[in-house]
């Protein structure tokens, strides 16, 4: 079904019944609970928050091991985006990402080559991101740290790094 169809159905439908199928696709879908939840009551900060630990328990885990699930990760930062939320915001959780991701290889040694790889393609994600937003400039300390926290990193990782910054400076 398309959009147009979509939209065509509705518009024949009472607001009852509109409510109804709301209703029914609130109790249907998580995605959907969240974002009508959000649409109600937008608080990004603590949305952001939320989004935040699920990237940081995949890299420093209140208990057990870190998973430095890559998937987790990317699942999250599209999950926020899809609320809507404030460019700034969105900006704030890619960095955030960026920034457990070269911490945990700063803090933990030598990565494997995935690893470096999937790092690096989120952060070209972010600055496209940044860049296409102007919002590079504001978030240039943040974006030197991270750099910082890669030259002591193996495969290259340093150099990619900061060519991709490059990029978009």
């Amino acid at each position: 079904m398309s959009k147009a169809q979509l939209k065509k159905h509705l518009a024949s439908l009472e607001k009852s019944q509109i409510i109804e199928v709301i209703m029914e696709l609130y109790e249907a879908r998580k995605e959907a609970k969240d974002y009508l939840e959000f649409y109600l009551n937008p608080n990004e900060d603590a949305k952001l928050e939320s989004f935040k630990k699920i990237i940081g328990n995949e890299f420093y885990p209140s208990r057990g091991e870190p998973k430095t699930r890559f998937s987790v990760c990317r699942k999250a930062v599209t999950d926020f985006m899809k609320l809507k939320p404030s460019p700034d915001k969105v900006a704030d959780l890619m960095l955030f990402y960026s920034e457990q991701a070269c911490q945990f290889s700063y803090d933990y040694g030598d990565m494997w080559e995935a690893f470096y790889s999937a790092a690096e393609n989120h952060f070209e994600r972010t600055m496209k991101f940044l860049a296409e937003n102007n919002l590079v400039e504001v978030n240039k300390r943040r974006i030197k740290a991270i750099l910082k926290l890669t030259e002591v990193c193996g495969w290259g990782f340093s150099d990619a790094m900061y060519d991709i910054y490059a990029e978009y400076e």
